[in-house]
């Protein structure tokens, strides 16, 4: 927490476990005596926007985000309607957190519950101490059903919740200090992200520029006669796989070796990883994987066919395979390198951009089961260096790629630390256990509840903001 932040002076117990004391002065309220349950329906109107109510950004305009899938009626009569400063509540997600007041005017799906708040409030502020993660305990607690993922909660259970509230001064002084470093944080978090895709174009420079070009700047070079390939090494040759891998080749060899009841690797889609790595966790028995999985061996090299596993690179090499064979999904293709080729280099070609981008575009299928061709991968071509100087080039990209990802992962830390540090920071300034109310607080002229996209401009000290968060 900030070095600035103190907390109150006196406090007073309260009756929740998961709330403890809050300051002596604030005032004790139930959500019945700050709220008006509002049914008014949509009727005939047509002018007004559809909102969505998410855990992660509270109300926003449904058609901000592009990964909602839920349908809406044809018919939206009965919708409700919601106006600026109203409650919302997704009731069949209350558990995780789905609530927010609204900054728009507009329309909610029927199975919404809405709230009319009191005027003397600050809508902000109720807002965020309603979505503050320390609530999602109280939430859980009066939500029920057969199963988790179909609980739901009552307005009648709801408006019960005891709300610990300080006046409007100190309300509004909350909000102005919690909109101010949320800003801030959000600039921060923004700015490691576009250091975090920084890294990931260093990456695929990296594995493009050394398997393509490899690793002598001042080799003699000729034309490959492929254009998008450009030049190559001079002593390098023009290969399709085909020629030096067998795809999708079989194991039958392999399994006279194999009793039924022995267990191989088994690989999920979610054990490969974008980046070559494979979890191993998963073994099966032989006799329950024979058919209807894709089979390989240790030594080959799998990649993901189907959108967008595809595209995002998923794929490895098997060199480090736990069993002399194994089995996955369907959704694989498998290369076995010949004398011509060492694994670890025919897995880096697969994940150049050249291999993935020309793969995209030639992809068959509906949208969301698009799969790229065999033919595709059998017949890409490229330029091949002799066995020594693939050693050389995989030694290369490994060693760079470690020490990138090492950065990579040093940066989504310091993300994780800043979204941890923004939750415990809203929960202990709007339930009291700090006190901001003698903090000067700068002026701010961004709409706080936009998104955060467009902050280029605000001055944000990266290491300071680390250090609270720490």
């Amino acid at each position: 927490m900030s070095r600035e932040l103190k907390p109150y002076e006196e406090y007073k117990e309260t009756e929740y476990d998961w709330l403890g004391p809050v300051p002596n002065h604030w005032n004790k309220l139930s959500i019945r005596n700050i709220t008006e349950l509002s049914s008014e329906r949509n009727r005939t109107r047509n002018d007004l926007e559809l909102l969505s109510v998410y855990r992660e950004y509270g109300v926003i305009k449904k058609s901000s985000r592009d990964d909602n899938h839920n349908v809406e009626s044809e018919d939206l009569t009965n919708y409700k309607l919601v106006d600026k400063g109203y409650l919302v509540l997704n009731k069949m997600k209350m558990w995780q957190g789905s609530l927010g007041v609204s900054r728009y005017k507009g329309i909610v799906s029927p199975a919404y519950i809405v709230c009319k708040l009191r005027k003397d409030l600050h809508s902000d502020y109720i807002n965020y101490l309603l979505r503050a993660a320390v609530f999602k305990t109280i939430y859980n607690r009066l939500s029920y059903g057969v199963r988790v993922g179909q609980w739901d909660m009552r307005y009648e259970d709801f408006k019960n919740i005891k709300l610990y509230i300080p006046s409007k001064e100190e309300q509004d002084q909350i909000v102005r200090y919690l909109d101010n470093k949320l800003v801030k944080i959000s600039k921060f978090i923004k700015n490691k992200k576009k250091l975090i895709e920084l890294l990931k174009e260093q990456k695929q420079a990296v594995i493009n520029q050394a398997v393509t070009k490899g690793l002598d700047p001042t080799a003699k070079m000729k034309p490959s006669g492929i254009g998008w390939l450009g030049d190559i090494p001079e002593d390098w040759e023009v290969k399709r796989i085909k020629h030096f891998s067998r795809v999708n080749p079989s194991i039958n060899n392999k399994l006279k070796k194999i009793n039924l009841e022995d267990e191989v690797v088994f690989l999920s889609m979610d054990k490969i990883s974008d980046y070559g790595e494979i979890v191993q966790n998963e073994l099966k028995q032989l006799k329950y994987v024979k058919t209807g999985y894709t089979a390989f061996a240790k030594g080959d090299v799998v990649i993901a066919k189907i959108t967008p596993c595809f595209e995002n690179g998923k794929g490895a090499c098997l060199s480090k395979l736990n069993t002399d064979i194994g089995y996955g999904t369907t959704e694989l293709v498998v290369l076995r390198p010949n004398k011509r080729v060492i694994s670890e280099f025919l897995y880096w070609i697969t994940r150049t951009s050249y291999f993935r981008n020309l793969g995209i575009e030639v992809m068959t299928g509906s949208a969301g089961q698009k799969r790229v061709p065999v033919e595709f991968v059998t017949n890409f071509q490229l330029g091949i260096p002799d066995v020594e100087e693939q050693n050389k080039i995989v030694k290369l990209i490994e060693e760079k790629i470690s020490i990138l990802s090492k950065l990579l992962e040093k940066v989504n830390k310091e993300i994780d630390l800043m979204a941890e540090y923004r939750t415990s920071l809203i929960s202990n300034v709007v339930t009291g256990k700090v006190d901001v109310r003698h903090i000067e607080i700068e002026n701010l002229t961004e709409d706080v509840g936009e998104s955060f996209s467009d902050l280029d401009d605000l001055e944000v000290e990266d290491n300071d903001l680390l250090a609270e968060g720490e």
